[in-house]
């Protein structure tokens, strides 16, 4: 492809759109993002953690440290009052969670995208998208009203949960609502917790609060008692009624400077592409915000559809590979769907039986190894493999930790740039016909056998025990182009 047909158009300017967007951009695609808020980041946002999984993407493209410098690190995740999740055991170099509000996530994923040379137009709306055998036609509608069309090779929706993208390809998007009137507020503590995120529930009602970091609190509540439609007005009042039965106690709330309602629904797209139309983050998948998995989940779609999108657009790879983005990320999708909706499950409990299964599974998890690591890498990410060829490697499809290569650097170093990474445990040279998209890396430690060529989002693509010259050329040629 060349010219005005190797193109991708964003729509949506989330955490989701803005990695894809700024992945896209780096590799040299032209990528122009429509977004219907007006330039700036609203620090409106819901989302306050990040998994370890996301920092160990984020760090692949440089931006981890940064946002470890403005958030604050948690080891431990507590569930319920029973449930403590230790993640100082994660195989990870980020073993806990970072609390750091959305918008500096995406503040830091938009400078990158920038930079990186994305197009921008904000108080732009998709209205609708035609597609054929060479593109996509974007309908759009301005900022004084004027209506205009963006032509481009493929169209990522990536604009939430009311997508306008999903609608225009007819995709439905079952699910149901599972809790009504969330309340949310944003409002500072005369007396601040003792720990850096408060969260329980009492079966009738659960809060939540996160600093900002800039004196205010975000809370997060429901009351069972209070089901109303999310256009109720909501005052200060009622949340602080909704902590003192959740909490406890309301803290002192005061000077709210934002409030709102919104209902929590568990939805999936049943297919994440349509022709050249590709869904992200929340316009493929939603559910609640229990274990704080969504905008993780949403940049865990984006890594791993960039470098798709990049290899097709470059001539190395078939456009069927785009496939396998739909076969790796609706299973982990459907995934999250479940984990979530059962932790806010068993949190709303109030029978004595779910009571019961709820304290048998914290005991579980807390004392049983296997059960406990398999809920981490559930929460986190690190746990996520994809499906592999039959017949193919014992490792094809695992996560790669950020280990350490034989030139004294890391992997997640020797991915930047989009790069594929293979690993041998004896020199070889591929004649530096791939080294735009290939870095080439030993093992630190001489004791490891097998080769591994890992994919740009840090997967396994293809490995050997006992790999020749021709074998290894034979993965690159097939993996790399």
């Amino acid at each position: 492809m060349n010219g005005t047909t190797r193109t991708v158009t964003v729509v949506g300017s989330g955490p989701t759109g803005l990695l894809l967007a700024g992945d896209l951009a780096a590799a040299g695609v032209p990528v122009t993002v429509v977004e219907k808020r007006a330039r700036g980041i609203s620090n409106l946002s819901r989302a306050f953690v990040l998994h370890a999984r996301t920092l160990e993407q984020l760090d692949v493209r440089g931006l981890a440290d940064e946002l470890e410098a403005v958030g604050r690190p948690l080891d431990r995740l507590r569930l319920f009052d029973r449930l403590e999740l230790d993640l100082r055991a994660l195989p990870s170099r980020f073993p806990h969670l970072l609390v750091v509000p959305q918008y500096e996530v995406e503040k830091a994923l938009l400078r990158r995208a920038v930079e990186a040379g994305a197009d921008f137009r904000y108080e732009t709306e998709a209205t609708g998208l035609t597609q054929d055998a060479d593109g996509v036609t974007l309908t759009t509608q301005g900022p004084g009203g004027e209506r205009g069309e963006l032509r481009a090779a493929y169209v990522v929706g990536a604009d939430g949960m009311r997508s306008t993208v999903r609608e225009a390809v007819g995709l439905p998007f079952p699910g149901r609502s599972v809790i009504r009137s969330v309340v949310l507020a944003d409002v500072r503590l005369a007396e601040p917790p003792g720990t850096l995120l408060t969260v329980n529930a009492v079966g009738d009602a659960f809060a939540f609060l996160a600093p900002f970091g800039d004196g205010y609190h975000r809370v997060i509540g429901w009351n069972r008692a209070h089901d109303v439609p999310d256009d109720t007005p909501l005052d200060l009042e009622e949340v602080k009624e909704i902590a003192r039965l959740a909490l406890g106690r309301d803290h002192g709330m005061h000077d709210a400077r934002w409030t709102s309602r919104f209902h929590s629904d568990e939805r999936q797209a049943p297919a994440y592409r349509v022709g050249r139309v590709l869904l992200a983050g929340d316009a493929a998948h939603v559910h609640t915000p229990a274990g704080g998995q969504g905008m993780n989940t949403g940049m865990q779609d984006a890594a791993n559809l960039s470098w798709k999108l990049v290899q097709v657009l470059d001539g190395r790879a078939p456009d069927s590979l785009l496939d396998t983005y739909h076969a790796e990320r609706h299973p982990v999708g459907r995934a999250v769907l479940r984990s979530s909706g059962g932790i806010v499950r068993l949190a709303m409990a109030r029978r004595s039986t779910t009571l019961a299964l709820r304290a048998a599974l914290a005991a579980v998890v807390t004392h049983v190894a296997p059960v406990r690591r398999r809920t981490l890498g559930q929460v986190t990410g690190v746990g996520v493999r994809y499906a592999a060829p039959l017949g193919a490697h014992r490792m094809t499809g695992l996560r790669v930790p950020d280990v350490a290569l034989g030139g004294g650097g890391r992997l997640h170093q020797a991915l930047r740039g989009g790069r594929f990474v293979l690993i041998t445990p004896e020199p070889y040279d591929d004649g530096g016909a791939r080294k735009e998209r290939l870095a080439v890396e030993r093992w630190a430690s001489g004791s490891r056998r097998t080769t591994v060529l890992v994919r740009p989002d840090g997967y396994v693509a293809w490995a050997s025990d006992a790999a020749g010259a021709a074998d290894v050329e034979a993965a690159l040629a097939t993996h790399v182009g």
